[in-house]
């Protein structure tokens, strides 16, 4: 087990490395400069741009760059924002993350409670109309879009009905529509992942065992069928929770949210290099921990694994 720890930490750490030298790469090949949008439309001499850009480091080579924002990244130090007019990026982040977790985990608290019970249920109940009227639900859940989603919520809901706000975060009201979005894509998938691990469950020649020896239904599912099918599910539910924190860029910008999203999306369009690098490599540190956890979760619902 220990081996095994270290050598999917070590894995992690290299993804980790490999993804913020591409990040710093790509930002470094895109067109303008973090002086261009800071200074906006105000005339400068080229001394003056030399001295600014001296200030923040951007007229040394790339990897001399490359290695002093590394080293501030180990050492804690996420740096200040060039645009922003010098504000700690980890203030920034301090204020965004908060509200993107309270929102994800609202949404996925209430996929968890529909989607498991509904995908279960449906492969239990195959081919009745539950199942069909269900997974034709989970399947328009995963077609539709989620930015035309938003935008239909706000036509009916904020401007049709004036039931809700189209943006903001001031009260619970801003909630509604932003976690019926997120929770409508994650309880599709959540729920036809579960049934198809369900039904697969269900043809094991234990669960007709166990049915054969008189057990009632619901014992059979509780005890037998439900914890072996929470393999494909605790995969799909560690990836989602990897993803917590970025998967809400278009429903942040749609409604003006103001989470790491809204806060991404913002920072690429004004080349904040070290906003966007810092959100990257937080999203990946993440990532590679959820990736590692649901592995080892593996081991606990099912004891034939074992990780070596």
């Amino acid at each position: 087990m220990l081996v095994y720890l270290i050598r999917r930490l070590l894995q992690g750490l290299i993804v980790i490395v490999l993804i913020s030298f591409v990040t710093f790469g790509i930002l470094q090949l895109a067109p303008g400069s973090p002086i261009d949008v800071m200074m906006g439309d105000t005339q400068l001499t080229q001394t003056q741009l030399d001295a600014l850009e001296r200030k923040w480091g951007l007229d040394r080579p790339w990897y001399e760059q490359y290695l002093t924002w590394a080293g501030n990244m180990l050492r804690g130090d996420f740096g200040v924002s060039i645009v922003r007019t010098g504000q700690p990026v980890s203030d920034m982040l301090r204020d965004a993350a908060p509200v993107t977790l309270k929102l994800n985990a609202i949404a996925f608290a209430i996929s968890l409670a529909v989607a498991i019970p509904v995908g279960v249920m449906a492969a239990v109940r195959r081919n009745s109309v539950f199942d069909y009227t269900s997974m034709v639900g989970a399947t328009l859940g995963i077609a539709l879009p989620s930015f035309w989603i938003s935008l239909m919520l706000i036509i009916i809901f904020a401007l049709k009905l004036g039931w809700l706000p189209s943006s903001g975060s001031g009260s619970w009201k801003s909630y509604v529509m932003p976690v019926a979005v997120l929770a409508t894509e994650q309880t599709a998938l959540l729920a036809r992942v579960a049934r198809g691990s369900t039904l697969e469950v269900l043809r094991q020649d234990y669960v007709t065992t166990a049915r054969a020896k008189g057990l009632a239904n619901r014992v059979v599912i509780t005890r037998h069928v439900l914890r072996n099918a929470m393999l494909p599910i605790m995969t799909l539910i560690g990836l989602r929770l990897a993803f917590l924190l970025s998967g809400t860029l278009i429903v942040e910008t749609i409604f003006a949210w103001p989470g790491i999203g809204r806060l991404f999306i913002d920072s690429v369009f004004r080349l904040d290099y070290q906003v966007v690098q810092a959100i990257v490599l937080l999203l990946a540190v993440l990532v590679v921990i959820m990736n590692l956890l649901t592995d080892l979760l593996y081991a606990v619902i099912d004891p034939r694994i074992r990780l070596r």
